[in-house]
């Protein structure tokens, strides 16, 4: 294959290009629509018991999931003054006549489903809060009108906000693909840097960045058309530009700098581009299927949401790779010795893979104490990992948002009302058993089921029947209607199944999760009721970290061993590929470390503008960070340890095979570092935090990675190892099949 691709780039580079160009002109439209149609919000795991929540509400009460938008307004006057009243009276009147929204809850109201006082001092300022209840399947138009009407209203001095789960849930969206297109444009110039830098010449440096972009482009592109076959995560987007420009620009500087070497040996253009595709081709190809293969580790949980995140870094992997072994080479091939113009910004010191005095002293001094830099190094990142094991994993929600966003500075701002948690309520369905089972003592039981969660501890308001008449009993009206509707929310059509919803004080921090709903299921025994379900946004948020945690073991394990086979047949070892495996999992340990100060317990928090209230790890990041972390990881392994297999295989002994290699690929991989370090510190400027832990994460990653283990730990473990590095059973080398990377 790689040599039909040689010819191709080499004598055909124009034709080449031409597919590549129709590819991105045809791909650019798509690509723009793509972020408009992925989805922010976790979903919940399959066949869960939030799920079958939902479903009993569509089947047997006739109703959507319901959803709570709570506008909080922020103003200098008082909420007795009339002109302030009148006018928030009318335009609360106003939000409760829009299409699909069926109730509203406003502070002064005689209404029986008063959640108490609903206006409280805060910092000098009058906070109001009005809760509206939706029922359709898609609250997003109904948000939309909310916010439109809310803009359109004029009341002198007062700030409003729209928060609740869907309005989060926008924000969220919103924000990353802002963060996204960001992190691209403030990491460009700074590439463009170091890229000069790396190559002296300006053509040079301008190819990585071509394929980077044009990855990018066409990825999200195949995203689009993903969207229309199942939900895509908003983190999608974040995959594709990390990995897409990343690993693009790393590949396209592997394969440059060996078109330069093949040129300074004396071999014209065209030669030169197909010696690059049939060498440096062929370890991208490789470093790509491992990369591909970490990816993988995402399509392993039974979650569309994670899986479409695994779909789009395979996809874009994929395009990466194909893109720099056929157009790069192309483009070297038309290009010929103009690549290195202008020839007055040639350095001295480029990554050129030609030897370097430096990088050799460098290898002789590590490889002098290899027990003593073993030991430093593996204590030191298993230190800096030690913080992962308190590791908190939630759905972070609102608080996954910079303190400033709107939706985030609501539900700030309601906390003194003990509003917070109305968009944590938790569902209560009760089974009694059969249809036309409501009776004397299902009620007497459900009377006293709700008097017991009434009293529990930080709960705000058990929404059932029963409330109008705990309303009635404080003075505040008769409440028929209210009961009425009450009765139709709360009783299935068939008599079978009764609705509860608890709303807590407080917005629910996934650490607390669990603690309520033991407590809610131990009062729901309590009061004599056998069968139920528990369902609402903090139940299923549970059930969603619980599969992630659950599909993570078996999801390491699959990249585990997928990687070893791929390694040990590459390299013809099964100790080099156990040591890689190792190298790389304490990378991603210690990164798992700094996340966990930084973003669960505060450390650093003011500097990286961190919210820290935030208590936990959005439980789809860890898979995430261990995907991309392994499979990049592997791409720099796999660059040093091809030099180091070549020059072994050359007939040099270990030592001298480990200095030739470190001292040619040092250069290629402290250049891939830094653009892979400056592409992820981009994300951490963001809005989103799952945005900035992906982009510290990895940023703290890429670090270590390519100073402490590829230019310390690996060469000193590989020197203590010795002959052994390349040990393999005779058994074993007769099934093996023999691959060949070079660069």
């Amino acid at each position: 294959m790689f040599r039909l691709i040689a010819d191709l780039v080499s004598k055909r580079p124009a034709w080449v290009l031409i597919f590549w160009a129709v590819l991105l002109l045809v791909s650019a439209p798509f690509a723009a629509l793509a972020p408009k149609r992925l989805v922010g919000s976790a979903s919940n795991a399959k066949n869960s018991e939030a799920q079958m929540v939902n479903k009993l509400f569509e089947t047997k009460f006739d109703q959507r999931q319901i959803d709570r938008t709570i506008l909080v307004s922020e103003s200098s006057l008082s909420s007795d003054d009339p002109n302030f009243k009148s006018q928030y009276k009318t335009l609360t009147t106003r939000l409760g006549k829009l299409d699909g929204v069926s109730s509203v809850t406003r502070y002064y109201d005689d209404s029986p489903l008063k959640l108490r006082s609903q206006d409280a001092e805060f910092d000098g300022k009058t906070i109001t809060a009005t809760i509206l209840e939706t029922r359709l399947k898609k609250p997003e138009p109904v948000l939309e009108n909310i916010r439109n009407t809310v803009k359109a209203s004029n009341i002198p001095d007062t700030k409003f906000y729209v928060t609740g789960a869907t309005a989060v849930t926008q924000d969220f969206l919103n924000l990353s693909e802002s963060d996204t297109k960001r992190s691209e444009f403030s990491a460009l110039p700074l590439i463009a840097i170091i890229l000069v830098l790396a190559f002296g010449a300006l053509v040079a440096a301008g190819i990585p960045l071509i394929v980077g972009m044009v990855s990018i482009t066409i990825a999200m592109a195949a995203v689009f058309v993903v969207t229309h076959f199942f939900d895509v995560s908003s983190f999608a987007q974040s995959v594709v530009t990390m990995l897409g420009l990343g690993a693009g620009i790393d590949y396209a500087l592997l394969l440059v700098n060996r078109f330069r070497e093949e040129l300074s040996n004396g071999r014209d253009p065209r030669r030169a581009a197909a010696n690059t595709s049939l060498t440096a081709g062929r370890a991208v190809a490789f470093s790509g299927l491992t990369v591909a293969i970490a990816m993988a580790a995402l399509l392993v949980p039974d979650l569309l949401f994670v899986r479409s995140m695994g779909v789009a870094g395979v996809i874009v992997v994929i395009l990466t790779v194909l893109s720099s072994i056929t157009a790069v080479p192309a483009m070297l091939a038309l290009l010929g010795d103009r690549v290195n113009s202008p020839r007055k910004l040639q350095f001295k010191f480029t990554s050129s893979n030609q030897n370097n005095t430096f990088w050799h002293a460098w290898a002789g001094r590590v490889m002098h104490r290899p027990w003593l830099s073993s030991i430093l190094i593996i204590g030191f990142l298993l230190l800096l990992g030690s913080p992962a094991l308190q590791m908190q994993l939630g759905y972070t929600g609102a608080f996954g948002l910079s303190s400033q966003v709107e939706s985030r500075k609501g539900l700030a701002l309601i906390q003194p009302l003990e509003l917070g948690g109305a968009m944590d309520s938790f569902e209560i369905i009760l089974d009694l058993g059969k249809p036309g089972g409501f009776d004397s003592t299902a009620r007497r039981n459900w009377r006293t089921l709700d008097k017991a969660l009434v009293a529990m501890p930080d709960v705000r308001v058990v929404i059932s029947p029963f409330l109008v008449g705990r309303s009635d009993n404080s003075g505040s009206g008769n409440g028929f209607g209210a009961l009425d509707t009450l009765t139709k929310r709360s009783i299935s059509s068939d008599r079978q199944y009764l609705h509860m919803s608890v709303i807590p004080k407080n917005a629910v921090h996934p650490a607390e999760i669990p603690g309520w709903i033991a407590r809610i299921r131990t009062t729901i025994a309590g009061a004599g009721f056998e069968k139920h379900l528990l369902g609402g946004s903090p139940v299923g948020a549970q059930e969603f970290t619980n599969s992630m945690i659950n599909a993570m073991p078996i999801s390491i394990a699959t990249v585990f061993i997928a990687t070893f086979i791929l390694m040990a047949i590459a390299f013809r070892s099964l100790l080099i590929p156990l040591k890689s495996i190792i190298m790389n999992t304490l990378t991603v340990g210690a990164s798992y470390g700094i996340i966990t100060l930084v973003f669960q317990k505060g450390f650093l928090a003011s500097f990286f503008n961190v919210p820290t209230d935030v208590g936990a790890i959005d439980s789809s990041l860890p898979l995430l960070m261990f995907a991309v972390t392994f499979g990049l990881s592997m791409d720099y392994e796999i660059f040093l340890l091809s030099r180091v297999q070549e020059a072994h295989l050359s007939g040099m002994n270990n030592t001298d095979s480990v200095k030739s290699a470190l001292e040619r690929t040092a250069g290629v991989i402290t250049s891939a570092a830094l653009i892979m370090l400056v592409v992820f510190s981009a994300f951490i400027q963001g809005d989103v935090v799952a945005n900035k832990t992906i982009g510290l994460g990895l940023a703290v990653a890429v670090a270590l990675d390519a100073t402490l283990v590829r230019l310390i730990l690996v060469p000193a473990v590989l020197q203590l190892a010795g002959e052994w590095n390349w040990w393999l059973p005779s058994g074993l080398k007769r099934l093996m099949p023999k691959v060949s990377l070079e660069h």
